[in-house]
């Protein structure tokens, strides 16, 4: 299936920051550190869209990300707006979008990024809980956060909420309440990124100490999906799960500690499949008499990576949560993503289904445990 939707980045690290946030060093974790403007914009975008194949129903935003846009001088943004809604003004891109921090969002700004066809505004979030963002240096309260949500939202953009796991100070209590808080205020996307220990930063320093410790990747995939599952029940895009991987953040040492895996959204996803595969066999079980040497799973196609899990770690852990001899999986074309189904192991087609909202909308969020 073609690829529908294109984001074109444009990277300005640091840019715009009044000050370093303890965990942050966007010279290690952003694929580029020129600082941009009208022509690198230009430059960057014509680049993108040579390989962007314009057929048919597709989408094609250009992203400005690192730093904090709304911050930069009133004339800067200016130029870098200009230069990139003029290819919205001319039907080659649909729209722009930019992160920013939430104290510095105001309707002056909102009515320049309204005019420059600015469709999302990211909000570096991180946490909720205003001794947490105390301790990571981020210089703004959860009010500044609830103000410019609201105002964004009141402007007609689409909003987005960045989130932070294992900040110090964090819990699993306190990211909880974060995200509920995140809900009241009807954000439309979320990115999750549990805290790595990146080189060059003062958050490395206190790691070296031995005064922080970050999540174990276990600890994080499992915070992380409970917050997909509670995302998910209330309708919120979860667009990114963990850093990007880039050339520069793959480089040896700049990852000094923390959960980084490459493929860290793909182990969230499958945990969130186990959750809903035991929940199925709890159901299909109960108050049944039923052959456990074997049963048979049913997803779509495309759902098998996360429903076996990484090394088929799901079907093992279901077999032996269960007491299941054998666990067959079988792909089937009829299900629609997210749902699965269930049967015994001599049956070719399924006795019962349980859809993803279905799941979510049933499922106890689970997470609770010490500070970091």
């Amino acid at each position: 299936m073609a690829k529908r939707f294109y984001i074109i980045p444009i990277f300005a690290p640091h840019l715009g920051c009044p000050n370093r946030c303890i965990f942050c060093n966007q010279r290690r974790t952003a694929s580029t550190y020129q600082i941009p403007n009208a022509g690198t914009v230009r430059k960057i975008i014509e680049s993108h869209l040579d390989t962007i194949p314009m057929q048919g129903d597709i989408r094609v935003e250009v992203a400005f990300y690192g730093g904090s846009f709304t911050a930069l001088p009133e004339k800067q943004r200016e130029e870098l707006l200009t230069a990139a809604s003029s290819y919205v003004e001319e039907g080659l891109i649909t729209g722009i979008r930019v992160s920013t921090r939430p104290d510095v969002v105001d309707q002056g700004i909102l009515e320049q990024l309204k005019k420059h066809k600015v469709s999302v505004i990211e909000l570096g979030v991180q946490s909720m809980d205003d001794e947490v963002l105390a301790a990571a240096g981020r210089g703004h309260t959860s009010r500044d956060v609830i103000f410019a949500s609201r105002l964004i939202k009141q402007y007609g953009f689409r909003l987005g909420h960045h989130i932070m796991l294992g900040l110090p100070g964090d819990s699993c209590d306190k990211t909880l309440e974060t995200a509920r808080k995140v809900l009241a205020l009807k954000p439309d996307l979320v990115r999750i990124h549990p805290t790595l220990v990146i080189r060059d930063t003062e958050l490395e320093k206190r790691y070296r100490q031995g005064i922080y410790q970050p999540l174990s990747l276990e600890e994080a995939v499992a915070r992380c999906k409970e917050l997909v599952i509670l995302f998910e029940r209330f309708g919120v895009e979860v667009i990114r799960i963990g850093l990007q991987p880039t050339p520069t953040l793959n480089l040896e040492g700049d990852v000094v500690a923390g959960p980084f895996h490459p493929a860290l959204g793909e182990l969230v996803y499958a945990a969130v499949a186990y959750e809903q595969l035991a929940a199925l066999t709890t159901a299909y079980l109960a108050g049944r008499e039923v052959e456990r040497k074997k049963i048979k799973i049913y997803c779509h196609p495309r759902d098998l990576s996360v429903v076996t899990g990484q090394a088929k770690r799901n079907i093992i852990k279901l077999r032996k949560e269960f007491d299941i001899g054998e666990v067959e999986v079988k792909p089937e074309e009829r299900l629609s993503r997210g749902t699965f189904g269930i049967s015994g192991g001599n049956l070719f087609r399924p006795e019962m289904l349980l859809n993803r909202q279905e799941f979510v909308n049933k499922y106890r969020i689970k997470i609770k445990s010490e500070t970091k």
